[in-house]
């Protein structure tokens, strides 16, 4: 892979994105990477949590834009190709059976915002900033909308695509954009304890709470109820359960 670095250790499938030189930005290359490496990670069972990173100083300052200038007379296959290659990578993410943690610092703008907002924890470093400035290039921020509606609501949503303004780190937690904001002297430490605690907890719940989470999107609210009533049975049946149940009573008895 030449766009991406990929390693395992202790649980965590790490995705760092490495071109700096280019502040992360995304290409067709560079998506199908991506989409290659979730897919490996999801079937290796030494991983239960995937950590997306990236080298430099940004996260990803969003679609390159020389690769989208060489397109500009492609035909219509061939732009719905490269688009696409971008979305498999969202559906992936949001498909994938474990969680995946976005780490972001500097830049997260357009695509990149929406890679990240894909995720499902998005820690911010202080000095992150998210935004779509598509409009401003006559673009439209047309995939990564998905993502953002959901997190944010309509009038935040809107408000920042059509003005394409980028917003803090702060402002992106208290808009739901970003998980939580950790101060530069903790970033690295927080990054680890956070990956390194997701990874230690049950496989099978983390696996169901995902599942559960997002497979809720639609429902009415008596078809959740029942969704949960056969989830939480199908919890009750597994291995880690049983464990650990019996493991929390043995402590709790104890003198």
């Amino acid at each position: 892979m030449i766009r991406i670095r990929v390693t395992r250790d202790a649980g965590i499938g790490r995705i760092v994105l490495a071109r700096p030189e280019k502040k992360n930005a995304l290409d067709k290359t560079t998506a199908t990477e991506l989409h290659s490496a979730l897919l490996s990670l999801d079937e290796d069972p030494g991983v239960n949590v995937v950590l997306l990173s990236a080298d430099g100083e940004d996260f990803c300052a969003g679609a390159d834009l020389e690769a989208l200038e060489s397109l500009i007379d492609a035909s219509r296959d061939e732009l719905k190709s490269d688009a696409s290659a971008l979305g498999r990578v969202f559906l992936a993410i949001r498909a994938l059976a474990k969680p995946v943690i976005a780490a972001v610092q500097g830049r997260a703008l357009a695509g990149g915002a929406g890679l990240a907002n894909a995720c499902d924890i998005v820690l911010a470093h202080e000095n992150a900033q998210f935004g779509y400035p598509e409009v401003r290039v006559g673009f439209v921020p047309a995939m990564v909308m998905t993502m953002l509606r959901r997190s944010v609501g309509e009038k935040r949503a809107f408000d920042l695509v059509v003005t394409g303004r980028t917003i803090s780190a702060s402002e992106a937690v208290e808009t739901g954009l970003a998980s939580r904001m950790i101060s530069a002297p903790e970033w690295t430490s927080s990054i680890e304890v956070t990956a390194s605690m997701v990874a230690r907890m049950s496989p099978s719940a983390v696996r169901m709470t995902k599942r559960l989470f997002y497979d809720l999107d639609g429902r009415d609210f008596q078809d959740s109820i029942a969704y949960g009533v056969e989830t939480n049975v199908n919890a009750r049946e597994t291995a880690d359960f049983k464990e650990g149940v019996r493991r929390f009573l043995q402590r709790s008895r104890q003198p």
